[in-house]
């Protein structure tokens, strides 16, 4: 049980954080603050928090946790704003798409005396909506957490940390930063950015509006996560640029070697590319069913 969650950012990700940890009857106060005084008079009103704080420092005064619900580009300023409050009894942790430069901000940030207390967390789960209105107790519900501790993280609050997420039904898996890194570029980064190059795409053509009144479900669940926050994915796929842009020209190459098979005489190259890729997607569907099935 603790004492007071203090709630920086107030959206879908952090309301819905702070309505788990009410449910699961793990905490007894919920001060919020976003950097739009509406948003957090909208989360109080709708009962994600109990007390509004005029600042990040607010928030987390008295705060035996602390979450930062924010862009990855606000991660180092947040944490400087609150560090003469943090104790070594706080635990902090955000809940940001990417983790080597959250780290990097956090250990720049917090320093030496209060970068044991960070734990970094990635939930495995949100909406193509974003906002307050769109929060659900239930979001972390059977979703895979990532914790990216290094070896500054004091180990009591990574045990804290794991056995928070799993009283809230997550599933906890460790990973470094940089190896959590490469794992989402591949299958989360890049995904985004061809979604929001698929939409672009049509939206060039002078036809664009036709065609997408033509579009069944195969291109919505294509392009679902297009409609996902702007300013979250700028910072995302800048942050993680390196590996994102490194996967891209493994897609290029993909792609290159199923154009060149559309152009070849003959259909067995061609089928043969997409057999292996649909036998590939096949298996991983199975397998993640198996994992998210209870023993």
């Amino acid at each position: 049980m603790f004492e007071q969650l203090g709630l920086i950012g107030c959206g879908l990700m952090g309301g819905s954080f702070a309505l788990a940890m009410k449910k699961a009857g793990l905490v007894k106060r919920v001060i919020g603050y976003s950097k739009s005084p509406t948003t957090t008079e909208r989360a109080q009103q709708l009962g994600v928090i109990d007390a509004q704080a005029p600042s990040a420092l607010m928030a987390a005064s008295n705060s035996d946790l602390v979450l930062l619900a924010i862009p990855v580009a606000a991660t180092e300023a947040t944490l400087k704003a609150i560090r003469h409050l943090a104790t070594p009894q706080m635990l902090i942790m955000d809940v940001g798409s990417t983790k080597s430069d959250v780290v990097a901000a956090a250990e720049r940030a917090l320093g030496e005396a209060h970068i044991g207390s960070f734990v970094a967390a990635h939930p495995i789960t949100g909406r193509e909506v974003s906002g307050v209105e769109h929060a659900e107790a239930e979001l972390y519900e059977g979703r895979q957490i990532i914790l990216t501790p290094t070896e500054t993280t004091h180990l009591a609050h990574l045990d804290r940390a794991e056995a928070l997420w799993k009283a809230l039904g997550s599933r906890v898996k460790r990973m470094t930063p940089q190896a959590h890194d490469s794992a989402f570029a591949a299958v989360s980064h890049l995904p985004h950015l061809l979604a929001f190059a698929m939409m672009q795409s049509i939206d060039m053509q002078p036809e664009a509006d036709d065609y997408l009144s033509l579009a069944g479900p195969g291109f919505r669940d294509f392009t679902r996560i297009a409609a996902s926050d702007p300013k979250m994915w700028r910072d995302v796929l800048r942050s993680n640029s390196e590996e994102v842009l490194a996967q891209a020209v493994l897609f290029r190459e993909a792609l290159q070697e199923l154009e060149q098979a559309m152009q070849a005489p003959g259909d067995q190259k061609l089928e043969a590319l997409i057999t292996k890729a649909s036998s590939t997607r096949a298996k991983w569907r199975m397998g993640a069913q198996r994992k998210a099935s209870p023993n």
